[in-house]
């Protein structure tokens, strides 16, 4: 586990006592959990991410986190903070594309359309265990497919559900309004978080 730190915020200075842990290899997540300026560890295992297809996408999103959080072992100290976050259009869930090609038919259906990104969050310690989300909806808006072709081939959007990042290129460009948290469609709704944490310690 690699530990990451940053100046402490002053509503979580009692934190010291406590190992949070982000069981995200995510370098969004990351980076927002350091802004929040929470010390924490990173810790990533390897789960099937797989779903009841009958689910909403919100209930969705609630069984991944809760999924995810059930694969660790966690200690009296330990607060375990687990996310799973889900791409939606025309009430279609669209995973992280698995080529190129499917990239790029993935931004050809968000294209002058609106969608959903809900992010779920499971935090969990020895005694209790929370979970929440948060839903943003995002429009974008008619991308050419020259502006989809360059996306896709200068960045990474394999890694990332619907096939796109909001912080990168097709995002500065691309979104016309967000309805919501914009850091909830990077991977972490950080003001719902934050009151969870709070209430929690």
């Amino acid at each position: 586990m690699e530990k990451l730190s940053i100046n402490h915020n002053p509503d979580f200075k009692n934190l010291k006592s406590n190992n949070i842990i982000l069981g995200s290899k995510s370098p969004r997540r990351i980076e927002l959990l350091q802004l929040m300026g929470i010390d924490f560890t990173i810790q990533k295992l390897d789960i099937k991410e797989d779903y009841p297809k009958s689910m909403s996408p919100i209930k969705t999103a609630l069984f991944l986190s809760k999924k995810k959080s059930q694969a660790y072992t966690i200690s009296n100290n330990d607060i375990l903070i687990c996310a799973d976050t889900i791409v939606c259009s025309e009430n279609k869930i669209l995973v992280k594309p698995k080529s190129k090609k499917e990239a790029i038919l993935m931004l050809k259906k968000l294209s002058n359309k609106q969608h959903k990104v809900v992010t779920a969050i499971t935090i969990k310690t020895t005694q209790k265990e929370i979970s929440f989300h948060e839903t943003t909806i995002v429009h974008f808006k008619k991308l050419s497919m020259k502006e989809i072709v360059f996306y896709v081939n200068n960045f990474k959007p394999l890694d990332k559900s619907g096939g796109y990042g909001i912080q990168e290129w097709i995002g500065l460009i691309g979104i016309k309004k967000i309805s919501g948290s914009f850091y909830n469609v990077m991977g972490l709704p950080t003001r719902k978080l934050y009151k969870k944490l709070k209430q929690i310690l």
